[in-house]
């Protein structure tokens, strides 16, 4: 049994600047799923910060 939590995992890896392409979950899995949605609810804001100017 693991802690991991993979939207987490995918958040903090878009605060580190991480790309998306860089997801260690298999393609297609659950885990896969759920760390590129934490990564891209990141990625969204800091994007949309950016073109706000901030």
């Amino acid at each position: 049994m693991t802690d991991r939590d993979p939207f987490a995992e995918g958040e903090r890896a878009a605060r580190e600047t991480i790309p998306a392409e860089a997801n260690p979950y298999q393609n297609g899995s659950d885990e896969h799923a759920l760390w590129a949605a934490g990564h891209e609810k990141i990625a969204g804001t800091i994007e949309a910060g950016q073109s706000e100017g901030r």
